[in-house]
């Protein structure tokens, strides 16, 4: 009887033994697995918080756009106040276009790049991917944006270049109808001048006789003669006078007449200190003859 008991008993040692290694062996394997599931909880943790602050990055970057004087928004608020651009700000508005052209690029390639990266790691959460949709609606509606201000940009250009050939045209017609009208105003003033102008010579006796200018008729036996003018002018020096700025001539002696037939009422003659001065009362119906004669005493 104590034979076969031994026997059961180190049977059963060895079976319990066994059991016990195989148990020890799931156990460690257990342990294993546990020690890779807490490294693969921890990787994805690590990657989930990385897309997030990734996705707050972009986030950040596409918000920058609309924010200070390079923002889309600024730039639309700008363009609708404007009637027209000059070359200038026409220039400087599609600067900032590519500048904020190239920030939503930027933008759209790091989306990429996440988008990219979650995939090749296996991360999906729902949250991340409604996130990651979030941004690429927002990078859609600012290249919708950019796509309206680049299209305003050509409008007013536009008008710029159709105000500018308006203004050259303009500034052609100003200048045409300036000399015209500068022509106009010389040829007025040539008239003018011919018209107001009369010539004057003072002279004694003697030298306008001299001149031509005067010859005595009349009279007997010498005696009564009057003077009068020749008529012959040709050779004779005398003095421009525009009667429209001078009214006075000044003559160097006490004592003259007007040989000339002015009419008489058209002037006087006053004595000045040790000279005459014929002044002009009438000065229209004084140039009616238009070479006055003065001879002195």
């Amino acid at each position: 009887m104590r034979k076969p008991a031994m026997v059961l008993l180190i049977v059963l040692a060895v079976a319990l033994l066994a059991a016990t290694v195989v148990l020890y062996q799931k156990l460690q394997t257990s342990k294993a697995d546990y020690a890779t599931l807490q490294a693969d909880e921890q990787a994805t943790t690590e990657r989930y918080e990385a897309a997030i602050d990734e996705i707050a990055g972009i986030q950040e970057s596409l918000e920058a756009v609309d924010i200070g004087d390079q923002g889309t928004q600024a730039l639309a608020t700008q363009l609708e106040a404007e009637q027209s651009l000059t070359q200038d700000r026409g220039e400087e508005a599609r600067e900032r276009i590519a500048r904020i052209k190239e920030s939503i690029a930027r933008a759209n390639e790091r989306i990429r790049d996440l988008d990219q990266q979650l995939k090749e790691s296996g991360v999906k959460v729902a949250g991340l991917e409604k996130l990651i949709r979030g941004l690429r609606q927002t990078v859609a509606e600012k290249e919708a944006m950019i796509v309206t201000l680049t299209a305003r940009v050509d409008e007013l250009q536009t008008q710029v270049t159709g105000l500018t050939a308006e203004v050259q045209a303009g500034q052609q017609t100003i200048q045409t109808q300036t000399e015209t009208i500068q022509s106009q105003t010389e040829a007025i003033e040539v008239s003018r001048a011919r018209l107001s102008t009369i010539y004057y010579v003072v002279g004694t006796k003697k030298d306008l006789q001299a001149a031509d200018l005067i010859e005595s008729k009349g009279g007997v036996l010498g005696l009564g003669k009057t003077v009068k003018p020749t008529g012959r002018l040709d050779g004779a020096v005398f003095t421009a006078l525009d009667t429209d700025r001078t009214t006075v001539i000044l003559i160097p002696a006490t004592k003259a007449k007007v040989v000339s037939p002015q009419p008489l009422a058209s002037y006087e003659l006053q004595l000045v200190g040790e000279q005459l001065e014929l002044r002009i009362l009438d000065a229209h119906a004084f140039r009616t003859v238009k070479h006055v004669i003065i001879m002195t005493e």
